[in-house]
């Protein structure tokens, strides 16, 4: 069983900068595609970013190209998201998610395991 939790959420000041991590306390998580999705208040949850599980593929949302980095190192069954010039529409739950399908997607249906998320505030 995949058991994902997030940490490194917080409240930070606009344009500066965060690092998301995912880990898996159950179970290797290098067999699976990861990804990252948020939830802002009173809106429907979003694809954020993904990557394969070599690492060599990966996805973004065109509202954090050139901001955010999705890695992993598998080593240490862990993901990351590295989050610069945040801004205050970034403000949202952030969501780390696992797929066993084998390509990169930003479909949420798309993936089966879910951590309970971490808060990350920007304040304008």
């Amino acid at each position: 069983q995949v058991q994902l939790v997030e940490s490194g959420g917080g409240l930070v000041q606009a344009g500066g900068s965060l690092r998301l991590s995912c880990s898996d306390s159950g179970r290797t998580i290098s067999n699976y595609v990861m990804a990252w999705f948020r939830q802002a208040p009173g809106k429907e949850r979003e694809s954020v970013a993904a990557i394969s599980w070599s690492g060599s593929s990966t996805y973004y949302a065109d509202s954090v190209k050139g901001r955010f980095t999705i890695s992993r190192d598998n080593a240490k069954n862990t993901v990351y998201l590295q989050m610069n010039s945040l801004k205050a529409e970034d403000t949202a739950v952030y969501y780390c998610a696992a797929s066993g399908l084998g390509f990169v997607s930003r479909e949420e249906t798309m993936y089966r395991y879910w951590g309970q998320g971490t808060q990350v505030t920007v304040s304008s």
